[in-house]
């Protein structure tokens, strides 16, 4: 079992910044991928980014050179940097964990309203 608690979200207009975090305890393991998931109502939960415990990361096409993910493997926290925001990254953030073998787990989410 793995816990995660978002924290970060709020109010904030087009062009400014937010970080995100998501602290996590339980079962951690070295090939964990953690990653920052967005949702607005009746749309898909989409991929925003991930990160390995190596560092690698994968980004959403549309938040590329804007949102940075990092995590901090000593501390098991994640964070979600968000630069130049537009009101079409308004959604819920979620953060989860994926363990190898396919199982997930996620938080409860935070909300991001960017207003234009």
């Amino acid at each position: 079992q793995v816990q995660l608690v978002e924290s970060g979200g709020g109010l904030v207009q087009a062009g400014g910044s937010l970080r995100l975090s998501c602290k996590y305890s339980g079962i951690i393991v070295s090939s964990d991928v953690m990653g920052w998931y967005r949702q607005v109502p009746g749309s898909q939960r989409e991929l925003v980014a991930t990160i390995t415990t190596g560092g690698t990361t994968n980004y959403l096409d549309s938040v590329k050179g804007r949102f940075t993910i990092s995590r901090d493997n000593a501390k098991n926290m994640v964070y979600l940097q968000m630069n130049l925001l537009k009101s079409e990254d308004t959604a819920v953030y979620y953060c989860k964990n994926r363990k190898a073998w396919g199982a997930e787990y996620w938080g409860q989410g935070t909300q991001v309203t960017v207003s234009s």
